[in-house]
């Protein structure tokens, strides 16, 4: 099962930083294992969050050319508040450089009234599926068209446009 949770991007300055939301449901199938009683967004989704909104930078930055980025490293995460249903996690990445496939960024997530609920530093390996299964090449291609609509979806384009050069 994957999880997006990425439910709009608000921001995008290339090469820069992005800003991401995702908006907590009780709707969220997770929630009904964590906690039944006092669901809140588990930790490792907080920083999975931060990872997916830093993943739609790194694709912009390197032309849509790789087709899986993944968690590779993490350091000095902490845990500020919770995040329960209704509330929202604004995501908010700074992208440190690309070196070798891999990205270096850093990020925090905050609620609504500006206090953190979880910030750190991560490492994100960008690779394509041909890189381990020379025999699947055709799924890249397959696979960055989703990602394209996608990033459609979440208002990626238009928050990428509102930051152009030249525009006010």
């Amino acid at each position: 099962m994957k999880f997006y949770l990425v439910d709009r991007i608000e921001r995008i300055e290339r090469g820069k930083r992005i800003v991401g939301l995702k908006n907590l449901s009780l709707a969220e199938e997770y929630l009904a294992d964590h906690f039944p009683a006092f669901p809140v967004l588990p930790g490792v989704l907080m920083l999975e969050s931060m990872v997916q909104t830093a993943a739609w930078l790194v694709r912009i930055e390197q032309n849509w050319s790789k087709s899986l980025i993944e968690l590779a490293r993490a350091r000095n995460v902490r845990y500020g508040n919770f995040v329960a249903p209704g509330q929202a996690l604004r995501t908010e990445v700074e992208l440190l450089g690309i070196e070798a496939g891999v990205a270096k960024c850093k990020g925090a997530g905050t609620l609504g009234d500006g206090t953190q609920a979880v910030g750190g530093r991560f490492e994100l390996k960008c690779f394509n599926v041909s890189d381990v299964a020379p025999a699947a090449s055709g799924a890249d291609e397959k696979i960055i068209a989703q990602l394209k609509q996608r990033f459609k979806l979440i208002g990626g384009p238009k928050a990428l446009a509102a930051c152009e050069p030249g525009d006010p």
